[in-house]
């Protein structure tokens, strides 16, 4: 079993309220986010949909290579992208769409063999099934060998 974790520190009220991330890693150390990286358009700080998709293209990628290595192929490159949607519900928010996007050079896979180990690792990867209540994970996978 492995347990992780991450924290939050907030200051302040609503949408004039400032954030920091960290983990335990200390790959994020006191990261800021608010409301203006979040919905409008600060650069300088994170938000939860785009450590999400993080999360999400990270697992589904090692999941994606494991699943290669077993069938007998090694991985050379992968390279996927978690594009998260936010959309309005009611009068709060929901993540209503994840989109991965996953280009990787396998030697020897047919496309076929990609195809389905990549929709396999979609659906199987843990991440994935953390966020099954998304209403559409949708998957555009590209072999280029």
């Amino acid at each position: 079993m492995s347990e992780k974790s991450a924290s939050v520190h907030w200051e302040g009220a609503g949408k004039a309220g400032q954030g920091q991330v960290s983990t335990e890693t200390g790959s994020l150390q006191k990261y800021p986010y608010g409301f203006a990286s979040r919905f409008g358009d600060d650069r300088k700080g994170t938000n939860p949909e785009e450590i999400l998709g993080a999360a999400h293209a990270a697992c589904f990628t090692m999941a994606f290579s494991f699943a290669c290595d077993k069938a007998g192929f090694a991985t050379r490159m992968v390279d996927t992208t978690a594009r998260v949607r936010l959309a309005k519900e009611g009068e709060g928010f929901k993540i209503d769409r994840i989109a991965l996007t996953l280009t990787a050079t396998v030697p020897g896979l047919d496309e076929q063999q990609f195809q389905q180990i990549a929709e396999d690792a979609k659906k199987n990867c843990p991440l994935s099934k953390a966020l099954a209540s998304v209403p559409e994970i949708t998957l555009q996978a590209t072999l280029k060998n």
